[in-house]
């Protein structure tokens, strides 16, 4: 069963509450008026996904086409911006306050009923074994390009598993596993609103990515966390080949190809976020801002 835009965010509401809800509670949740929730909730009762206040069998039924089914991990790179550390130490690897940076995002995707979960490796590829321990589910994808192209060889490696998938940076850490979703009704960049920003960022139109540049005002910085739908991925993974064959394709980021060069075939959403959700560790004086024993 097909759902409307509002129809899915009020109907995953239900799906996530623990209790019955309110309508002031669905109104916080989905940012919808109170009008418009009444209107959806006496829809979603008439086709029989909610009743007396709670989700039905068939409620569940209708969010399964928009469940994450896996999560990809772009793991190859060295990190030179961290070094020290990682002369020795995939950056994913690094402990900040003893754990692991991937964990946090690992763990989020858990919460969120993600099992299906790969890594693309490649610098020190072996050392990414360990976390076998912790995560046996974990499958690993090599990336033999990783010190000779930027990161969209890594998604070439796994471009035929990007449907229903979030494609994930793994050196963020996580404090709001929120962030990581069990349903998204599209294709979609987590961002965080920018007076300005020297960094990469996105402009929007209508809610979705208009465009992709470094650097920018009133613009949303951009996470390395993407979630790509059904028929988005399927594109994908020929527009990724296409990209990577082309003349400099192999110096391109992987977001590039939607974003930029195949622009026109894609519309992706931005969700917003809060600036504490996600901390992005780019080099050694900011590990060591968060992590004091790395000042010793």
């Amino acid at each position: 069963m097909e759902l409307t835009h509002k129809e899915f965010d009020v109907l995953v509401c239900f799906a996530e509450a623990d209790k019955t809800l309110t309508q002031r509670k669905i109104e916080e949740a989905s940012h919808h008026s109170l009008s418009t929730i009444n209107r959806v909730c006496k829809t979603l009762t008439e086709k029989g996904l909610i009743k007396d206040g709670k989700i039905t069998d068939e409620g569940i039924k209708a969010l399964e086409p928009y469940r994450a089914k896996r999560a990809i991990f772009i793991a190859a790179g060295f990190g030179s911006r961290l070094v020290p550390i990682t002369l020795n130490t995939p950056k994913p690897l690094v402990r900040v306050n003893g754990k692991r940076i991937i964990d946090s995002m690992l763990d989020a995707c858990l919460e969120a009923g993600i099992s299906e979960i790969y890594i693309v490796r490649g610098y020190l590829a072996e050392q990414f074994d360990q976390l076998l321990y912790k995560y046996p589910m974990i499958k690993f994808i090599e990336n033999p390009s990783y010190n000779e192209a930027n990161n969209i060889s890594s998604a070439m490696a796994a471009r035929f598993l990007m449907q229903d998938a979030y494609i994930l940076e793994s050196d963020l850490l996580v404090s709001n596993p929120k962030i990581i979703r069990r349903y998204n009704y599209s294709s979609n960049v987590l961002g965080i609103w920018k007076d300005r920003t020297d960094d990469w960022c996105v402009t929007e139109k209508d809610g979705c990515i208009d465009e992709q540049k470094l650097g920018g005002l009133n613009c949303y910085q951009m996470y390395g966390v993407y979630y790509i739908n059904s028929s988005d991925g399927a594109r994908l993974a020929e527009d990724i080949r296409t990209a990577y064959l082309a003349p400099g394709g192999k110096e391109m980021f992987w977001e590039q190809v939607p974003n930029t060069m195949f622009r026109g075939n894609y519309k992706i959403e931005i969700v917003p976020f809060k600036e504490n959700d996600i901390v992005e560790i780019d080099t050694f004086r900011e590990l060591k801002q968060i992590d004091k024993t790395y000042n010793v």
